[in-house]
């Protein structure tokens, strides 16, 4: 009889080979093959940047063939050494991957918005607070860095093994690659040195488009090297700082009555953010951005220079009594504008509607605008945790009673630090009724937008400038009866808006156009100018004169009559209009040649 057996179907175990689902194997790779792979994707793919400058260039310095090639070898060497630094068991998947999601982010910006890599773009990218780094992050941005980070590192984790290191047999041939890109990295920069020399000298922006190099370099340099610098003395310059006659019950008795004597100052000075001075209606400008304040006639100089392209530059130095020059080479850190007043007897308060004073405002009163200001101003003025600069003359009422609360009442100073025109958000910055021109720009890619509409939403902003300026000075008329008012408004930096594929700010000084050096000067006299015998018309005779950033702290002393061997008349643009018996500064010297106490 012959027996019929049944069975259960095969297990997976014991199914023919052909009719298994085959798993999927990650191809395995050492990580020095691997490191070199990643090298040549950032060479072709993550420096688009650099070869369209490149290319841009062709009709100065024009590369052949070879020399193209040649270049690519040494940009591949280079970024091949950084990989293999990254190449510990432990560090190398992540720090490859930190690495291509920064190459990738950098270059979307690059290629959008213009910038490089240098060390003060990477100081702004850490100062940006959340609020200003949230606008930065786009749809565009997102999957620009899924396409040229999220590829490699979806392969790095899920396409690829990277073999287990074998210390004897991989130790040389790793040395081996890393000696050859050596080789390739010096002997390709000799042999390109020639042709590519000129262009460097010329175009000193394109050393900071090599991607990802050029943002290690610079972040390093902004990170590691205070480690191993010696921190620069404090030297206090406000020893000798007091006020001047004019706050003496006499006053100037030739020129000013008792009444006007006695009154203390208020004097606001208002920190303007990214506004370009071409752009403004009292410079010429075509379309009329400052009607508020034309017709409360203030004082326009037209040509005036910034210390730097961005705030972190800008602001410290246009604070600080050695200019420019002597800013940026300065051995010692200084005490500024604020301590001054400070300690020759005036209140002084700084009210931020922006991201911090940057070291400016550390040592007198401050405060951030969210931080002080009632819930139905916040529901009024603000919105996605930024506020419209007009919240601001809201809060001067209780700004001017909080440093006045102690008595003291010789005289006040408070500082207004903008939003302003900040970028690519051009669209936050102005209230419905300052929205004049249409249509505008209603993204944070600026490149997405017609030039039209980028203009259209830029000039909207200075339109609110405008009217948050406007706002302010009918507020100091408003405190006339019990103080000598007046206004200060300059901006600390201008900004790009597309020309030659420019946006934002913050190219290095020496390469940046002219659209974000050149800025607006503007003051409201009030009757300060009278109180320190200064003649309004000849002031406004001068307004074509060339002033810098450096003339800021000077012309402010000598407006105050505060009196400071830091103080420096030949730098006071209001001095050649006093009248000679002023005699506000009889002790004053070049900054030069002031020699401050010092403390560790």
């Amino acid at each position: 009889m012959i027996e019929l057996h049944t069975s259960s179907p095969l297990s997976p175990d014991t199914q023919p080979a052909a009719r298994r689902p085959q798993r999927f194997t990650p191809y395995p790779v050492s990580a020095r093959w691997m490191a070199l792979v990643l090298a040549l994707w950032c060479t072709l793919g993550l420096n688009q940047a650099w070869w369209r400058k490149l290319s841009a260039l062709a009709s100065e310095q024009s590369l052949s063939n070879w020399e193209m090639v040649l270049t690519a070898l040494v940009l591949t060497s280079a970024t091949y050494l950084w990989f293999m630094l990254l190449s510990w068991p432990k560090l190398r998947r992540i720090g490859w991957s930190i690495t291509l999601i920064t190459a990738a982010s950098a270059q979307y910006f690059m290629l959008n918005y213009g910038i490089v890599m240098d060390s003060s773009m990477v100081r702004n990218t850490l100062q940006t607070n959340t609020s200003e780094g949230l606008a930065l992050i786009t749809s565009g941005l997102l999957l620009h860095v899924l396409l040229y980070a999220g590829l490699p590192i979806a392969v790095l984790y899920a396409g690829i093994q990277l073999k287990p290191t074998q210390w004897r047999k991989d130790v040389w041939r790793s040395a081996l690659l890393v000696t050859a890109s050596l080789a390739m990295m010096i002997g390709g920069g000799l042999l390109l040195y020639k042709p590519m020399a000129p262009l460097v000298r010329n175009h000193t922006e394109i050393r900071y488009l090599i991607n990802p190099l050029a943002s290690i370099v610079s972040f390093s340099s902004v990170t590691l090297k205070p480690l191993f610098k010696r921190e620069l003395t404090f030297q206090h310059i406000s020893g000798d700082a007091k006020l001047g006659s004019s706050y003496q019950s006499d006053g100037f008795a030739a020129t000013s009555t008792q009444s006007q004597a006695n009154k203390p100052p208020l004097l606001i000075l208002i920190v303007g953010e990214t506004t370009r001075a071409d752009h403004f209606g009292l410079n010429g400008y075509p379309r009329n951005t400052t009607p508020e304040m034309e017709a409360r006639h203030v004082i326009n100089w037209r040509n005036v220079q910034s210390c730097g392209t961005n705030t972190l530059a800008s602001v410290p130095c246009m604070f600080s009594h050695l200019g420019k020059q002597g800013f940026e080479s300065r051995k010692f850190e200084y005490e500024n504008l604020l301590d001054v007043l400070h300690a020759a007897g005036l209140n002084v308060d700084w009210l931020d509607n922006q991201a911090g004073c940057k070291g400016v405002c550390n040592r007198i009163s401050h405060a951030q605008t969210d931080q002080v200001a009632s819930p139905s101003a916040i529901h009024r003025w603000c919105k996605d945790s930024e506020c419209l600069d007009q919240l601001m003359v809201e809060l001067l009422d209780d700004r001017l009673r909080t440093v006045t609360s102690d008595g003291n009442n010789q005289g006040t100073v408070l500082v207004l630090h903008q939003m302003g025109s900040h970028g690519p958000a051009y669209y936050r910055r102005s209230s419905a009724p300052s929205k004049h021109f249409q249509p505008e720009c209603t993204t944070h890619v600026t490149s997405d937008c017609s030039r039209s509409q980028l203009v259209n939403v830029y000039d909207n902003s200075m339109v609110e400038t405008d009217l948050f300026v406007a706002r302010t000075i009918d507020w100091l008329k408003n405190q006339q009866d019990k103080y000598d008012t007046g206004l200060i408004y300059l901006s600390d930096h201008g900004e790009s808006l597309g020309e030659n594929g420019l946006y934002l700010h913050g190219l290095p000084y020496v390469i940046a156009p002219d659209a974000q050096k050149h800025v607006p000067w503007v003051m409201w006299p009030g009757s300060l100018l009278a109180r320190t015998q200064v003649n309004e018309t000849c002031v406004r005779q001068n307004t074509d004169q060339a002033l810098t950033h450096d003339n800021f702290y000077h012309t402010v002393m000598g407006l105050l009559d505060v009196h400071s061997s830091s103080y420096n008349s030949a730098l006071d643009v209001l001095q050649s209009c006093r009248a000679p018996n002023a005699n506000l500064q009889a002790h004053d010297q070049s900054a030069g040649h002031h020699k401050p106490s010092s403390t560790s």
